[in-house]
């Protein structure tokens, strides 16, 4: 049904900027997914980093705002998260979703590492 891939995780050191790409496929309906980014960091509860509407509404969580940035490409039906001023607490497995509602179904990738030195 739906496929959902991440990219672009790594080892950055505190105060720099990564990447992530999220590439969702395998149907139509797909493509106007809530689409968003979670996190579950060593020894804690997965939680939420950040989400579009395929309107292009945006929601961050407190600890992330002001230097992260989610963006969609619905012609690609991608999504991204800039990470930028990096901190060690922002180490964890990042997570991509897609909420298909036509299927009533969340839809996770596997997750992408990320890891801050500090």
């Amino acid at each position: 049904q739906v496929q959902v891939m991440e990219s672009g995780g790594g080892l950055v050191q505190a105060g720099g900027s990564l990447r992530l790409s999220c590439a969702v496929s395998g149907s139509i309906f797909s493509i106007n997914a809530m689409k968003g980014w979670y996190r579950r960091a060593p020894g804690k509860q997965r939680e939420l980093v950040a989400t579009i509407t395929s309107g292009g509404m945006k929601n961050y969580a407190d600890s992330v705002k002001g230097r992260f940035t989610i963006s969609r490409d619905n012609a690609k039906n991608t999504v991204d998260l800039q990470m930028s001023s990096l901190k060690p607490e922002d180490t964890a497995v990042y997570y991509c979703k897609a909420y298909v509602p036509e299927f009533r179904g969340d839809y996770w990738g596997q997750g992408t590492q990320v890891t801050v030195s500090s």
